[in-house]
């Protein structure tokens, strides 16, 4: 790996105008990262990367780095583009677990971070690290949100989050695992408590039905419920998944690396929402593929749907009979929204017409002192939008809490 990443550091050509750069959400500074490792300076290079995105080890393992950086890359004209992800995830890695940041002296307030996926961790830093008392609510027993219940282990190792975990204690980020705000506690009771900001991040984790006959039946799930714990499913040899998104892609390729002989992936368009790198591992690994396929009702042996066809534009120009597939199961992966917990039991909050967080542009909910970002107020997105995102509603959160300071002083 250590001469891998070597030789991709020296094919950088330093472009003046780099494209990689500008083909990053969050703008990491990708040749100044490559020049300072391929001089030596490793740990400023780690700095560097976790100072601009403090999920830098993660983003290296799971972002679209075809579409974002190395498809922006100019080697990639004509030729293979510098493979950042492996010289990122070489440098952070390494970092990760002797980072020593800067803390500012404590302030005496405390925030409360709801939800520990990648906006919760992503501003739980942030304010730590500027003299907040941060306390991290999380529903589950562990810390990671999407990152560890929806995100296969061979895609990311829970391990890392673990890591994470480690560090944000360092950072005296209280945690409070298996703690779900809206039912025994609420946001009021927060405020109670003396939290003078709370952070919203509960990410997205009701899945999207598809409302056809046969969708309640004991073979059938949905994809983020089935890759919290794949082990406690019995899918059987033949599993059907519906939906052509990464979720689809890592469901199909979880599957079969828990038993099942055969999966079949339904795309109802003729192309795939998910990445190709993800779309490619996933037919290396066996995944067939059908495109056009519209189900129609879902019945114990199998699938009904109707095979349509589509002109250049995405329109329908022919749809044929009802035909059959079967199948021992049914994975359904077509998206998922917000749960609306946390909103039944908070006056002031509202829900936008997509069924999530409404927020303004800069991460403030329709209650004072409230702020949201990430899958809860964007929808299903990428790790690295979250962390764009997040460290703008940081600011926010920063300055809101600055302006209660000195009103009290």
């Amino acid at each position: 790996m250590a001469i891998h990443v070597v030789n991709e550091a020296r094919r950088c050509l330093h472009c003046k105008k780099p494209m990689c750069r500008e083909g990053c959400p969050i703008s990491t500074n990708i040749p100044e990262a490559i020049e300072l490792f391929r001089t030596g300076h490793k740990e400023e290079a780690g700095e560097m990367l976790y100072e601009n995105n403090p999920l830098s080890v993660i983003c290296s393992l799971v972002c679209d780095h075809e579409k974002q950086c190395e498809g922006h890359c100019v080697l990639g004209r004509k030729g293979a583009p510098v493979h950042f992800s492996s010289i990122e995830n070489y440098i952070s890695d390494a970092y990760l677990d002797h980072l020593e940041p800067e803390m500012e002296p404590k302030k005496g307030q405390r925030v409360a971070i709801i939800g520990s996926g990648p906006a919760g961790i992503t501003i739980s830093v942030l304010l730590a690290r500027r003299g907040y008392d941060v306390t991290i609510f999380e529903s589950r027993e562990k810390i990671g949100g999407v990152l560890r219940y929806g995100i296969p282990e061979f895609r990311l190792p829970k391990s890392i989050l673990d890591r994470y975990q480690k560090q944000l204690i360092k950072l005296g980020i209280k945690i409070r695992p298996n703690t779900a705000i809206g039912r025994t506690l609420t946001v009021d009771d927060l405020q109670r408590d003396g939290y003078e900001a709370i952070f919203i991040g509960t990410g997205v984790w009701k899945p999207k039905a598809m409302g056809i006959p046969g969708e309640s039946l004991g073979h059938v799930n949905y994809a983020i419920d089935y890759l919290v714990d794949p082990d406690v499913y019995d899918l059987g040899d033949n599993l059907v998944v519906i939906g052509a998104g990464n979720s689809a892609m890592d469901v199909a390729r979880t599957a079969l690396r828990k038993g099942v002989r055969h999966v079949s992936v339904f795309c109802r368009r003729y192309q795939t929402a998910a990445s190709v790198r993800e779309v490619d591992y996933a037919k290396a690994d066996g995944v067939e593929f059908y495109y056009g396929m519209r189900p129609t009702r879902i019945t114990d042996d199998g699938v009904y749907y109707k095979k349509v066809e589509m002109d250049e534009d995405g329109n329908i120009t022919s749809t044929s009979e009802e035909q059959f597939f079967p199948c021992t199961s049914v994975i359904i992966a077509i998206s998922q929204g917000a749960q609306n917990r946390i909103v039944s039991t908070t006056t002031g909050l509202e829900m936008s017409s997509h069924g999530l967080l409404a927020t303004d542009e800069h991460g403030h909910t329709t209650r004072d002192g409230i702020f949201a970002s990430g899958d809860v107020v964007l929808g299903a997105r990428t790790v690295v939008e979250a962390v764009k995102y997040s460290k703008q509603v940081a600011e926010e959160m920063d300055e809101y809490l600055t302006k209660r300071r000195e009103a009290t002083e």
